[in-house]
């Protein structure tokens, strides 16, 4: 399985940290936000990894290189303008291929998220197997999180393993999910295009499957953020 990192956005919220940095390469607990995923990738043996930049980004592909020192392979999609993150992905498809693919936000901390179980989590739900044509259950597979206190209604509900666009409780996307490549189809190369409308629409035909992820997970979107994450451990977080 190949990974990609989404690293285009810009960061506004982060200034004035990232009129000089993007925001990927911001410091948690003394590393890069995308250096965490890189080395938790390459532990679960997930080792082929595309990344998108826009905004700085010759910093990345400086500070990461090939990814030969992670134990990695690094491909870079440079975009002119940030394209969204379904833009992202279909700008990327020549490098990500056709089979399923894993997606992770640059900009989010997860730092004990066990990679290793997404691989075979959308082969897993397809049905009938070996004796029958397969049937396709779900276009995607992603991970939802609590509600943060800055995004307290949420996006998707869950019923068992299915995600719909309403429900009591309600969870957040937590920016991390397997996607099969046709899901992107309709979106050409260089097109601006956000996922949520496009996983609102798989929810709406019962087609996109997902779990909670429990586990350490903060997005960094201010730098009052970043300062609680960087707070001495026992420090309390707002």
């Amino acid at each position: 399985m190949k990974a990609m990192i989404f690293a285009a956005g810009r960061g506004e919220r982060m200034r004035p940290l990232t009129d000089t940095c993007p925001k990927p390469l911001l410091k948690v607990r003394g590393r890069p936000l995308i250096e965490w995923h890189v080395l938790n990738l390459v532990r679960a043996g997930i080792t082929e990894i595309v990344i998108n930049h826009a905004h700085l980004g010759h910093m990345i592909e400086v500070h990461l290189g090939d990814g030969g020192r992670f134990g990695a392979t690094i491909r870079y999609s440079a975009e002119k303008e940030a394209l969204e993150t379904a833009g992202g992905i279909a700008n990327a498809r020549h490098l990500l291929g056709e089979e399923p693919f894993l997606a992770i936000s640059g900009d989010i901390y997860c730092p004990h998220f066990d990679f290793s179980e997404v691989k075979d989590v959308l082969h897993d739900k397809d049905l009938w197997g070996n004796a029958h044509p397969v049937e396709q259950r779900d276009i995607a597979w992603i991970w939802l999180v609590k509600n943060p206190s800055f995004h307290p209604k949420g996006d998707f509900g869950l019923n068992l393993y299915t995600v719909s666009n309403t429900g009591d409780p309600m969870w957040t996307f937590a920016n991390i999910g397997v996607y099969r490549a046709e899901m992107f189809d309709g979106i050409q190369p260089g097109e601006r295009a956000a996922l949520g409308p496009l996983l609102r629409e798989f929810a709406a035909k019962g087609q996109l499957g997902g779990e909670v992820y429990e586990g350490d997970w903060d997005n960094v979107g201010t730098p009052a953020q970043l300062e609680q994450l960087n707070a001495p451990f026992g420090a309390k977080l707002s």
